[in-house]
């Protein structure tokens, strides 16, 4: 009998969200400094009608909690996020590092969504319209905005930048858009026509010559040609609008030094830079030598087409993708060139074994342009091997190629699948929230002969012994369930009568 007695006194009942869990508290104590290992009986969650311990918490969470009291591992459930399971830890007292590692892969998942919203987040990829709120704490005019002393430049500054960077911020800005990727759409397609042997005039110059009779002739010769002048009105025009855009929109950003950093504003300016000094080159310096090698500089204007960034999220994502995958690429090139270099070589000996007078492979160097176009199937067939050790050593080129190139794919394409879902998820989303009101504590019992007003108020997690006793032995368990019953259906409100 007295066994009985002690092996009850030794259990413990733990009533985690109105799920009843009942284990030693030798079992409790296994890990120390945690909230299990401390229970008292002198806790305000503490039932002695009951005789248990009330948690307010995750009840699915908590099996994983007491199983880990019981054989010292911490398996993650696959059936919650991931930071609940971290709240629940916390809670608790439990180190979340302590998860076995069957279970770690699944439970860090939650780690690397968060980093991939917070990357979402600074992408800017929501093309809902920003309240005036939002533009206020953005232009940091917040104390004017609810003081209601905004000056006229305070209030038109947020809505000319909607205009010009936010295209889906309204139809005007939409409408500004479109004329933006027009005059981007058609400088480069300019740029790409004029080089068009059909649309280029041949720039004629006449010379004179003696001839063998002492007499002098004229022929016209033709040294060049230039690009229709058509195509340099195009670009004036073009260029006009590039700089009165950026223009706008560096007097209107919010912050200087970001738009000065921006990558993509520094290609904006690069490109509408170099056409002000082609212009000048071509008026001042077309008598130099060699003067039309500075037509090369102008290809920097086809680097606009990053610009279409700001009006497609699917160009966000693919940029990031790159940049996430930055250790994949460098995998793939330093695979990639250390094949190269070791086909290079073996193809070289391989074709001077046996006689081989048309031999393709004089040097190495040679060798290594046979073996980019090889390890990357693109195969030209301007230089292949002739000897059967080159077409042995040429397969194993083209096998290794296709394995380098195929195994860190996958993580790229994985990458962009990632970000993409995530954008098209985060679309879905409502934008507005439904707030969470906070929750209501039941008003304490009152003692017998108190005329009115509230006693006091209860705190969360106090049990059912919070208050004192009413009269015929009922306490606030049994007032609770009173004042449960009495809820109107169409009502959170909750009434108790006196």
């Amino acid at each position: 009998m007295n066994l009985i007695n002690m092996d009850s006194e030794n259990r413990v009942v733990l009533n985690v969200g109105g799920i009843r869990h009942e284990t030693y508290k030798a079992t409790l104590k296994k890990i120390p400094a945690t909230r299990l290992s401390r229970l008292t009986e002198a806790l305000a969650n503490y039932d002695p009608i009951l005789n248990e311990y009330f948690f307010d918490r995750h009840p699915g969470v908590f099996a994983q909690v007491l199983n880990y009291y019981r054989t010292g591992k911490l398996h993650y459930p696959t059936d919650v996020c991931g930071p609940l399971f971290e709240e629940e830890l916390e809670f608790w007292g439990l180190d979340s590092n302590q998860v076995e590692p069957c279970c770690w892969m699944t439970y860090t998942q939650h780690r690397d969504t968060q980093e991939t919203l917070a990357v979402l987040d600074r992408l800017d990829l929501d093309t809902e319209k920003p309240s005036e709120e939002e533009l206020a704490r953005k232009f940091g005019f917040e104390e004017d905005y609810y003081k209601g002393t905004l000056s006229w430049w305070q209030e038109m500054k947020p809505r000319i930048w909607s205009l010009f960077d936010e295209p889906y911020s309204s139809n005007a800005a939409k409408t500004i858009g479109v004329v933006s990727v027009f005059f981007i759409c058609v400088s480069i397609l300019s740029f790409c026509l004029k080089t068009h042997p059909d649309m280029r005039v041949p720039y004629l110059v006449n010379t004179s010559v003696n001839t063998a009779n002492g007499n002098m002739a004229w022929y016209i010769d033709k040294p060049q040609t230039n690009a229709h002048i058509a195509f340099f009105y195009i670009e004036c025009v073009c260029n006009a609008w590039f700089t009165f855009e950026i223009l706008v929109r560096f007097i209107s950003s919010p912050n200087k030094c970001e738009f000065i950093k921006s990558s993509v504003n520094i290609i904006d300016y690069i490109a509408t830079l170099s056409f002000y000094i082609d212009l000048v080159l071509q008026t001042f310096a077309s008598h130099l030598e060699n003067a039309d090698i500075l037509e090369f500089f102008s290809i920097i204007r086809i680097m606009r087409l990053f610009k279409l960034t700001r009006h497609s999220s699917g160009l966000k994502i693919l940029i990031q993708t790159f940049r996430a995958s930055a250790k994949e690429l460098t995998l793939l090139v330093f695979f990639l060139v250390l094949g190269i270099v070791i086909f290079a070589s073996l193809v070289y000996y391989a074709e001077r074994i046996q006689p081989n007078p048309h031999n393709d492979f004089n040097s190495i160097p040679l060798g290594l342009w046979w073996a980019l176009v090889t390890m990357t199937t693109v195969g030209y067939g301007d230089m292949v091997p002739k000897t059967y050790i080159g077409m042995f050593v040429g397969a194993l080129c083209a096998l290794a190629g296709v394995l380098t190139i195929a195994l860190p794919v996958p993580v790229i394409v994985s990458n962009f699948a990632m970000y993409y879902s995530h954008t098209q998820a985060r679309a879905k989303l409502p934008k507005k929230r439904r707030r969470v009101l906070p929750v209501e504590q039941p008003r304490p019992p009152r003692l017998p002969g108190q005329t009115g007003g509230v006693s006091g108020c209860g705190t969360p997690g106090s049990g059912p012994h919070s208050g004192p006793m009413g009269s015929g032995g009922t306490g606030p368990r049994r007032m609770n369930n009173k004042t449960k019953d009495l809820v109107s259906p169409k009502s959170d409100m909750a009434f108790s009568f006196d």
